[in-house]
């Protein structure tokens, strides 16, 4: 069994008298430590699989099985356990505390786990040794994607679930973000899932799941993924 398996989930949403098919009959696997990228276009599904496998929404249907766990059949408070034990998030949008020092904001993720990596070395180890007692206002937006990204890391999380996490950046500082995510995968063996339209950072992946209009439209598997330097956009 793979260490991630969404077999045949299925969900809908009601907006205004419409119903919306956000996922249909969506099936794939990743491996632990792996590094993928779900890719397609806006409304094709792919986000919706992101919050699915991160506990943020239920499915109507199917099974999301999370290390031998079917995380479908989960209540309430078990999914609250999950989120905060096992997945890291990182979005867009960087989420940070206004009035917290980017210390303070990784302080916020690591306060709720057993296990939390120590703060100060995470933002060290993401390039900010420089900027720990800042505010999120005295940073440029790739400092502050890098603060969430290390209030991510700092959960220690088995996996670390990113929404377009260089769609708000430059091209230099996006590579930046990008490599740190591969470290992840590559050094600490977290499993990387990262959902996005851009189809170039596709090589980087081990694992790309293609979706279209709520659908995989298929998976590849990537046996020589490229290394970020080499890769252009």
């Amino acid at each position: 069994m793979s260490y991630i398996e969404l077999i045949n989930s299925n969900k809908s949403y009601i907006v205004g008298e419409s119903k919306i098919d956000a996922n249909k009959d969506v099936s794939f696997q990743i491996e632990q430590g792996e590094l993928v990228i779900v890719l397609g276009a806006s409304g094709a599904g792919k986000s919706t699989v992101l919050n699915l496998l991160g506990g943020m929404d239920t499915n109507d249907s199917g099974s999301i099985i999370i290390d031998g766990k079917d995380i479908a059949g989960y209540n309430n408070k078990q999914l609250c356990d999950y989120r905060r034990n096992d997945v890291g998030f990182v979005f867009q949008f960087y989420n940070l505390v206004a009035n917290l020092s980017a210390k303070e904001n990784v302080d916020l993720a690591s306060e709720i786990v057993s296990d939390a990596l120590d703060s100060t070395q995470v933002l060290i180890d993401v390039g900010l040794e420089k900027r720990i007692n800042n505010f999120p206002a005295q940073l440029s937006g790739g400092e502050q994607q890098r603060v969430a990204i290390a209030r991510a890391i700092a959960k220690n999380p088995k996996i670390l679930l990113c929404d377009e996490p260089t769609g708000a950046l430059d091209y230099n500082t996006g590579k930046q973000v990008l490599q740190l995510l591969q470290d992840m995968s590559r050094e600490k063996h977290t499993t990387v899932v990262i959902v996005t339209h851009n189809a170039a950072i596709a090589p980087i992946a081990d694992r790309i799941i293609r979706m279209q209009d709520g659908k995989v439209k298929d998976t590849t598997i990537n046996k020589e993924p490229q290394s970020i330097k080499d890769i252009e956009w």
